[in-house]
C-alpha cells in the first residue's frame, strides 16, 4: 500500500475515503486513533493508505475532487 493523503483533518479524510470506495479502489485509514493518545487534540495526522496498483486512479479522483 501507498499514501496517498496525510491530513489532520477528519472531514477531508473521511471524503477522500468515500470517494475512493465509491470508485471501488480499496483504502485504509491509518493511525485514526492516535489522537487520543495524544490528548485528543487531534494535532497528529492520519494516512488514507491505498494498493500500488490503484495509486493512478486514486490521485485522480482525489485531485478532481479538490482534495
Amino acid at each position: 500500500m501507498i499514501e496517498l493523503l496525510r491530513s489532520n483533518d477528519v472531514v477531508i479524510l473521511s471524503f477522500a475515503e468515500v470517494l475512493l470506495r465509491e470508485a471501488g479502489i480499496k483504502c485504509a485509514v491509518l493511525d485514526r486513533h492516535m489522537s487520543i493518545t495524544g490528548g485528543s487534540v487531534g494535532a497528529l495526522d492520519q494516512r488514507l493508505m491505498v494498493p500500488v496498483v490503484d495509486e493512478i486512479h486514486a490521485r485522480v479522483l482525489i485531485a478532481g475532487a479538490g482534495i
